[in-house]
């Protein structure tokens, strides 16, 4: 397990480029699998997490011809073509959103069986909350304690089914809308609130009707997708830890380009502001939708920050952001509180305890609550000391990060886990400093 340090340092200054999005990188190599025609996606994840995508889908018969500088070319075996059969395991690695999408592929592939299995952490990811919808859908499917990986999924007709989400999960939909398009009848998920919908998005642009009215998103079943080049965007959750960065450190300025602006995904962005810090920028407006993924600049500097409380209707714009927001509220004047974020203790960690411990550890007066965490700041920095990343890279990132605006400096414990979704992380945060 790898041990980095970093120091307190001087500002970030700059222009700077998140990695491409891992979101949209899953999905395009799984829909460009799904399609029939080959496609071209650009700008694609070189990131253990989206490296599992690809040889899996390699595994199922689809072509995959890496050809340099972020382009992959994908010829795809349809949307209802007999899969390979691996006869075995299927290995997701660390990628929750693999373990939660391919299924609704593979569940409606009548005469196939495949596992999906995966790291020590994948194995405690539960997956009932998929296994649910599927079922009622008519599919075959064994879990470990009916809730954990592995994950058999047995191929068989499907039929629609009307599936209300108890907690807002862009995964859990994304799988149940890519099971409807092999399913006989109609197939709609209930959301109680609105998730990343980059899955609509890609529906969207492979020519598939579905319909979407408030919180109901309906999809029926199709017989081929048509997607074209999909050039993927950079990753705004890769992004929000420059940002925070250039937040803390005093005299800090980058410009972010290239970077996602899809409003589903760029909460944080939204609770920085609130909080104080610089982040300008025309964000995409909360409710639009184009096929398209919009992206765009962000400029970004220091200032001096105050606490705010994020509701749960905000938690599903900025789940993967919200430890940063409990760093920012380490540093701010006053008391941060998240609400409705339970799905973070589901996450490659159980990231509210994670993100108290560490946060604890640095000096931070914070506590969790059932379904989130409060933490109370005075305006000046944390102390400073070691945090353990648990194996969870977003953890790791905030600890690099905290270490650079704290009095003494800290200690990451397992930073290699950075790689699962930000190879570069190190290299780029040093770019800024120059």
């Amino acid at each position: 397990m790898s041990r980095a340090r970093f120091d307190p340092s001087g500002p970030l200054g700059g222009a700077y480029e998140p990695p491409p999005d891992k979101s949209i990188s899953h999905r395009a190599a799984l829909f460009g699998a799904m399609a029939d025609e080959p496609v071209t996606v650009t700008n694609y994840l070189d990131a253990a997490d989206t490296r599992s995508t690809l040889e899996a889908v390699l595994r199922l018969g689809a072509g995959v011809e890496e050809r340099g500088e972020g382009t992959v070319l994908i010829r795809g075996v349809g949307l209802h073509a007999p899969l390979e059969t691996t006869g075995g395991r299927l290995d997701v690695g660390n990628s929750g959103t693999l373990l939660r999408l391919l299924p609704g592929w593979l569940a409606g592939q009548p005469g196939g069986e495949w596992t999906l299995d995966g790291d020590e952490s994948i194995r405690r990811r539960p997956v009932d909350r998929i296994v649910t919808p599927l079922r009622a859908m008519g599919a075959r499917i064994d879990a470990r304690e009916d809730r954990l990986p592995p994950l058999t999924v047995h191929g068989s007709p499907l039929h629609g089914a009307e599936y209300e989400l108890p907690m807002a999960s862009a995964q859990v939909k994304s799988c149940v809308l890519i099971a409807g398009m092999l399913a006989e009848g109609r197939t709609t998920v209930v959301e109680n609130r609105v998730s990343r919908d980059h899955t609509e998005r890609i529906l969207a642009r492979s020519r598939v009707p579905f319909e979407r009215d408030g919180l109901r998103i309906s999809v029926a079943q199709v017989d081929e997708l048509e997607l074209d080049a999909v050039a993927v965007p950079g990753d705004p959750s890769s992004a929000a830890f420059i940002v925070a960065a250039a937040a803390l450190v005093p005299g800090s300025r980058v410009v972010v380009r290239n970077c996602g602006l899809n409003w589903t995904r760029c909460g944080f962005f939204e609770i920085a502001r609130r909080m104080g810090a610089v982040v300008l920028g025309d964000l995409e407006a909360p409710g639009d939708f184009s096929p398209a993924e919009p992206v765009g600049e962000l400029d970004v500097a220091h200032a001096p920050l105050v606490a705010t409380e994020v509701a749960p209707e905000e938690v599903p714009a900025a789940i993967d952001e919200l430890t940063l927001v409990a760093l920012l509220g380490a540093f701010a004047e006053g008391e941060t509180v998240v609400r409705g974020a339970e799905e973070l203790r589901h996450k490659e960690s159980d990231r509210i305890a994670a993100v108290v411990d560490g946060l604890a550890a640095l000096g931070a007066d914070i506590e969790a609550t059932g379904d989130g965490f409060a933490v109370r700041g005075d305006g000046s920095p944390l102390r400073g000391g070691t945090i353990d990343a648990r194996g969870d890279h977003r953890i790791a990132m905030l600890g690099a990060v905290a270490g650079l605006a704290s009095r003494d400096g800290v200690e990451v414990v397992g930073m290699d886990s950075a790689a699962i979704s930000y190879p570069d992380f190190t290299a780029d945060l040093a770019a800024l400093l120059g």
